[in-house]
């Protein structure tokens, strides 16, 4: 494995991945050749977050290289530092997570969400869900989250639901705060 030049070795893969799909290539599992599988398992990612971020990046503008890359790279941190890049066993039934339009204090989408980025940080997302889908993004843009920035805050309060809750209400409120703000400053026209 490597590790000073890790992010490197993904850009390649990527690059790899986004050709294949150009090409035509439409099944994760045919979308990169074994060395490139590997690397990826290496980093506690599969060929099928590489085919999501692609596919969602041509077809829709996002997301790009750089955020793959830094939600990539938290897994990668929490798989070598708490599995010790060993896999977990477990896979989320995507039929339990909370439905789209559930709210925990006012804020859509966190109910589904926050189960969602755990088994993306623990690598337990079935092939049915990506971490940074269209509906992921959207709460990520109205509270001023970035993909990356969530999951480690997922890290830091993995195991209490309340802070985590409380952070995102402090960053909603700043968002607010700061569009009611910018509002308020613009001209008269």
């Amino acid at each position: 494995m490597q590790h000073y030049n890790f992010q490197k070795r993904f850009k390649d893969v990527y690059n790899r991945a986004l050709d294949a799909y150009r090409s035509g290539v439409r099944d994760a599992d045919a979308l990169l050749d074994e060395a490139d599988t590997a690397f990826l398992a290496s980093i506690g990612a599969n060929a099928q977050h590489m085919f999501d971020y692609v596919e969602d990046a041509l077809n829709g503008g996002e997301p790009d290289f750089e955020t793959a890359l830094m939600i990539e790279a938290v897994r990668r941190d929490y798989f070598l530092t708490i599995q010790k890049g060993v896999p977990s066993g477990n896979v989320l039934d995507a039929s339990t997570l909370p439905g789209k339009e559930e709210a925990i204090n006012g804020i859509v989408w966190l109910p589904r969400i926050m189960p969602k980025a755990r088994a993306k940080l623990r690598g337990e997302l079935p092939p049915s869900l990506m971490y940074c889908c269209g509906g992921d993004r959207n709460f990520f843009k109205t509270h001023d989250i970035h993909p990356a920035e969530f999951l480690r805050a997922v890290w830091a309060y993995e195991q209490d639901d309340e802070k985590l809750v409380a952070w995102v209400e402090a960053r909603s409120r700043a968002t607010k705060a700061q569009s009611a703000s910018a509002a308020g400053s613009a001209p008269a026209g």
